[in-house]
C-alpha cells in the first residue's frame, strides 16, 4: 500500500485539485478548504498541490479563474443564438446565471469578491477578473443586437457591464433567500423587461 507521504502522479493533478474544491464550495465556504486535505482526498502527496500553486493564494485565484470559465461556458451553453430574439437571449443569460448562482453561492462569492489574486488575471496581479472582462455572454449580446439595430450605439462593453450589473442583482437576491423562489423569474423577466427598454432606441 502506498504511504498517504510517497509521491504519486495524477494524470492532470491541477484540474483534479479545483474541481474536488468546486465541490467542497457547496457545502462549505474557501475558509474551509485546505490543499493539504485535498491532496489526502485525491491519494496524493501533502506536497504533491504546490507543484501547480506555490500558496494557497495562488490556488484560490486559480479556482476563482475556473469558476468564471465554467459560468462563461454555461451562459454560452445558454444562449440560444440571434434568431431567438433578444428578450429571449438575455433571459436566458439570466436565467443560468441565477441557477450557477444558487448552485455555486461559495464559490461565486470567491469570484467575484476580489479574493484571490494573480493566476486569476492570468498571472497579472490585478485581483480576481471581473465579470465584464470574465464573462462574454453579454457582450456578445448586446453586440449581436446593435448590429440589428435593437440596441442603442455605444461602447458595447459598457452597455453590457450594464446588463450584467441588473442580472447579478436579481441573482444576489435569489441567492440572500430575499425572494420566495416563485418570484425569482417574475422579478428576472421585469428586470429584463426594464433593462431592454432602457437600452432600446428612440
Amino acid at each position: 500500500m502506498r504511504h498517504p507521504d510517497q509521491p504519486y502522479h495524477h494524470g492532470d493533478l491541477r484540474a483534479a485539485l479545483l474541481e474536488r474544491a468546486a465541490e467542497q464550495l457547496r457545502t462549505g465556504s474557501p475558509a474551509d478548504l485546505s490543499l493539504r486535505r485535498l491532496a489526502r482526498d485525491l491519494g496524493v502527496s501533502h506536497a504533491a498541490p504546490s507543484r501547480h500553486f506555490p500558496d494557497r493564494r495562488a490556488f484560490l485565484a486559480a479556482l476563482a479563474a475556473s469558476g468564471w470559465q465554467r459560468l462563461d461556458a454555461g451562459l454560452a451553453a445558454a444562449d440560444p443564438g440571434p434568431d431567438a430574439g433578444l428578450r429571449s437571449r438575455v433571459l436566458a443569460l439570466g436565467r443560468a446565471y441565477v441557477r450557477f448562482a444558487t448552485s455555486e453561492s461559495a464559490l461565486l462569492e470567491l469570484m467575484s469578491a476580489g479574493k484571490a489574486t494573480g493566476e486569476a488575471t492570468g498571472g497579472g496581479t490585478g485581483g480576481a477578473p471581473h465579470a465584464a472582462d470574465a464573462v462574454s455572454g453579454p457582450a456578445r449580446v448586446v453586440l449581436d443586437a446593435q448590429r440589428r439595430g435593437e440596441v442603442v450605439p455605444g461602447d458595447p462593453e459598457t452597455l453590457a457591464t450594464a446588463l450584467w450589473a441588473g442580472l447579478h442583482g436579481v441573482a444576489a437576491l435569489s441567492v440572500s433567500g430575499a425572494l420566495p423562489g416563485a418570484d425569482v423569474d417574475r422579478l428576472l423577466e421585469r428586470t429584463v423587461d426594464a433593462l431592454l427598454d432602457g437600452l432600446r432606441p428612440r
